[in-house]
């Protein structure tokens, strides 16, 4: 394993950030990392997925404070990448393909980071942020939490409902059918880690990922006795601007019940009376 490179960067209130930079695949990947200026003890951690594709929807300053550094006031550790050939970074994004790898290897190098208890860690993403963490659920088993806004899951239906994709599609790894499918979690709904809680969430307004996307996989999930809340807010746009506290609030109570105290999973045996 490599050397993590944290360079400090800006603070926002009571929470530091820093620029990472980490090999993975053999070639450097950019980031950021994300803490409380002041912790006693190692604080759990958060692997934070970006959306966007190639330079749209890069980590920026905004974002770092909005979203990375809010989180990170909760109480955690947080991480995350730009993924490969990004901001910076050396190799390609394949949008979902060896890029996943820049995600699951960052469990390593927050062991590097003295604040970080990576016995207990979360991973989130909205649209392909939530891909790239359905693709995560279904390779790795230690994720104590897991949350997707408007993640995108049908790829196929994507090229139907936003021709433009296409074009995205095809740079980042031909636009093929098996590609899509690769990507697609509706086609393997099954082989999620059925140890980590995943809290979906999505408006029912969303033009950029259909909301059928997390319908269809939540049916899926349901079937293979997946753990899992889903929510549908009512008129929400893909980013839930409309539904911003709730969604938030959310989101901190998963991260609280099931990263910060490890709360028992629920039963999910037909009980009751």
């Amino acid at each position: 394993m490599h050397t993590l490179i944290i360079t400090p960067y800006k603070t926002f209130g009571t929470v530091a950030t820093s620029t990472i930079r980490y090999r993975s695949n053999d070639h450097w990947v950019n980031g950021f990392l994300a803490m409380p200026s002041e912790q006693a003890e190692p604080l759990p951690c958060i692997i934070f997925n970006r959306g966007g594709s190639f330079d749209f929807g890069l980590i920026d300053d905004t974002m770092l404070e909005r979203q990375l550094s809010f989180i990170a006031s909760w109480g955690y550790v947080v991480i995350a990448s730009q993924y490969s050939g990004n901001g910076g970074g050396e190799g390609k994004d394949e949008f979902g393909g060896a890029d996943v790898e820049d995600v699951i290897c960052l469990k390593e190098y927050l062991a590097q980071v003295p604040q970080a208890d990576v016995s207990r860690i979360g991973m989130m993403g909205g649209s392909r942020g939530g891909m790239m963490t359905y693709l995560c659920l279904t390779r790795v088993n230690w994720l104590n939490a897991a949350v997707s806004i408007a993640g995108a899951a049908d790829h196929d239906r994507q090229v139907i409902l936003r021709p433009k994709m296409i074009e995205v599609f095809e740079r980042a790894f031909g636009n093929t059918p098996a590609g899509r499918k690769e990507r697609g979690a509706v086609n393997f709904a099954e082989t999620f880690c059925k140890t980590t809680p995943l809290l979906m969430m999505h408006g029912t307004a969303d033009w950029r990922v259909s909301p059928k996307d997390s319908l269809d996989l939540a049916a899926k999930l349901l079937d293979a006795k997946v753990p899992y809340r889903f929510v549908l807010f009512e008129g929400g746009d893909h980013s839930l601007s409309e539904h911003r506290k709730a969604e938030w609030g959310m989101i901190k109570e998963w991260f609280e019940r099931f990263v910060k105290n490890r709360e028992v999973l629920p039963d999910l045996e037909p009980h009751g009376k």
